[in-house]
């Protein structure tokens, strides 16, 4: 009888095991509170910031500077974490903790944000078509504001301006897809990732319009200190003080409300 109950037991626990969640990306934990599944959360790291009740969450970290032990304090049933948590010796360890993890796949594109939420949907059991179709349609939304813009923006997306070196977004970054979503052009090319730009190449690149992050410390110089820079003085962008500052996580995350980011730096760019 007791072996009967204990199996019991065992087999009821992946149905309970979804009821404590440690999120890890800002993106996934938005899309879990989307899903009407916020009230399974339990822990979040750092990046976690909207929807902003998240954030009264306790925090195990930055999402690619994990501690397994601050994870595993919480005591999760099921960890969800962004394709790019790290460090990977983090993350194995993680993986042979005995609890569930599921790897959920980052690719900042209209396709990668909607297989992203079925992903999530199916880690936690959930019917995520609705929001699927949802977010969806606001991508088709934003695909015809697009269609009218006729004269393209070059589009500079600074992530840091430390010490006067730029940082900005090149070719195979959120950055520069949110840019071409909006009906921009990346000024940034030639290169992947985030890095440094010369100051010839900013030239050559001659941005009409800088982007960045409505954030502080290095990720937002004040205007007047940006095209104080000789490289950046002496683009369009500067001329016309086109600078344009948005959330991050709503800018880069690659969740819910892309579409909502898309249009809204459309209209930022063309005056919508």
């Amino acid at each position: 009888m007791m072996r009967a109950l204990a199996l019991l037991l065992l087999t009821a626990l992946p149905c309970a095991a979804q009821d404590r969640i440690a999120s890890l990306g800002g993106s996934v934990s938005e899309i879990v509170a989307a899903l009407g599944a916020e009230d399974r959360l339990i822990a979040r790291d750092s990046t976690t910031l909207f929807p902003e009740t998240l954030t009264a969450l306790p925090d195990v970290g930055y999402v690619r500077a994990l501690s397994p032990e601050g994870v595993l304090s919480v005591g999760p049933d099921l960890i969800l974490a962004e394709e790019g948590a790290g460090p990977v010796e983090a993350v194995e360890a993680l993986q042979q903790a005995g609890i569930p993890f599921v790897s959920i796949p980052e690719d900042p594109s209209p396709e990668g944000v909607l297989a992203k939420i079925r992903a999530v949907g199916a880690a936690l059991d959930i019917d995520a078509e609705p929001l699927a179709s949802q977010v969806e349609a606001g991508f088709d939304r934003a695909a015809a504001a697009r269609a009218d813009v006729t004269d393209a923006k070059k589009v500079l997306f600074i992530l840091s301006a430390q010490g006067g070196r730029l940082m900005v977004g090149g070719d195979q970054t959120a950055a520069g897809a949110i840019i071409e979503l909006a009906g921009g052009i990346n000024a940034a090319t030639g290169f992947d990732g985030y890095k440094p730009m010369t100051d010839e190449a900013i030239l050559t690149a001659a941005p009409d319009v800088i982007l960045m992050m409505d954030r502080g410390g290095d990720h937002g110089a004040a205007n007047e200190v940006l095209f104080a820079q000789a490289a950046l003085g002496a683009s369009p962008a500067a001329k016309s003080d086109a600078v344009v500052r948005m959330d991050g996580l709503l800018l880069l995350g690659f969740g819910p409300r892309t579409p909502d980011a898309a249009i809204q730096l459309h209209d930022a760019l063309y005056g919508g």
